[in-house]
């Protein structure tokens, strides 16, 4: 899907911004559906009113284990899988670059500019194309025969602050090299925890459908442990090949993070769906009404095996810090 623009080499350092412009008519409560779904990839997610959301991939790479162009394809395919929004992206290495590649992709393509090849990429496109840069800016700079980006980075400074004045001259000089210092900053900490799969191909087994939903319910309780947090509330959302879907939201009994007890209530949610022979394309379970572990209390149990399966559930955990995600699974998940 898109285009790259560059290699694909990066530094440990390097930030990796995603831009991503939505193509479809928003309601704020949709505009929501979408963060929660890219707080899935990374909490550092920004909205861009009114169609468009950044993302700091930077912290993410690690977790995935994908190029940052693989992730972008990843968040791009989601989008399009649960929602039906088809997107375009840009990625660079801070929010201007992403937001400008983003402006040059067509629907559905990814344009990555390394941090390396800025300055080339920005070199010949028109001076109009940085942000910030009005009419009456352009026809100042227009009149002296300043037409691209590059004839601006070429210009001297001092000529620079002569057209348009000190303050403006140093911001679009700054611009038109590339640079833009801002953080991708949040509007508020996330307040839930989403897993979701996009399968491969449309499911009509519900052996497979029960697996899936088994395993996101693992995931989200991994998580929910690993942030030191319990949930209050769980909800599945299934999309069907038709691009529908259905939501089912779940009190739980008390808060918690313990997976098979999170396992049990998803998979009571899907069996309320009755789907039968559904086809379905992707699952997602979202944990939220989230509290501190240490404010929430647990009811006392006297069978003594539920204290043997939350113990080895911590020891689980210490394993997969150790060797990986991947390196103990549910007994029901294996292959």
């Amino acid at each position: 899907m898109g285009k790259v623009n560059g290699t694909s080499g990066t530094s440990a350092r390097q930030r990796h911004i995603a831009h991503l412009h939505l193509h479809a008519p928003l309601t704020e409560a949709r505009y929501g559906d979408v963060i929660e779904l890219m707080s899935g990839i990374t909490p550092h997610v920004q909205t861009v009113p009114p169609n468009a959301v950044q993302l700091d991939l930077t912290s993410a790479l690690r977790y995935f284990g994908l190029s940052p162009y693989d992730v972008v394809q990843t968040a791009m395919m989601r989008l399009k899988a649960l929602y039906g929004i088809d997107s375009s992206a840009g990625l660079a290495a801070n929010r201007m670059l992403a937001a400008m590649a983003a402006d040059a992709s067509a629907p559905g393509d990814t344009t990555w500019v390394p941090a390396a090849q800025a300055a080339d990429w920005l070199y010949p496109r028109p001076v109009t194309a940085l942000p910030g840069i009005g009419r009456s800016t352009a026809e100042t700079l227009g009149r002296y025969g300043l037409h691209t980006i590059g004839q601006v980075v070429d210009l001297p400074a001092g000529t620079l602050q002569r057209l348009l004045g000190a303050g403006p001259a140093r911001l679009l000089s700054e611009r038109a090299r590339g640079h833009d210092p801002r953080p991708v900053t949040p509007a508020e900490p996330t307040a839930h925890l989403i897993a979701d799969l996009l399968l491969e191909r449309d499911c009509l087994d519900p052996a497979q459908q029960h697996r899936a939903v088994l395993g996101l319910a693992d995931r989200v309780g991994q998580r929910l442990r690993g942030e030191h947090q319990v949930a209050g509330r769980l909800t599945l959302t299934v999309r069907y090949a038709d691009r529908s879907s259905t939501t089912r939201t779940r009190t739980l009994p008390e808060p918690t993070n313990h997976s098979p007890v999170l396992a049990a209530h998803a998979l009571g949610l899907l069996d309320v769906l009755g789907l039968q022979r559904a086809r379905v394309r992707a699952f997602a379970v979202r944990a939220d009404a989230l509290l501190p572990e240490g404010n929430a209390s647990r009811q006392l149990s006297m069978d003594p095996g539920d204290e043997r399966a939350r113990a080895a559930e911590a020891a689980a955990d210490r394993a997969r810090r150790r060797y990986g995600p991947g390196a103990i699974r549910p007994a029901a998940l294996a292959d």
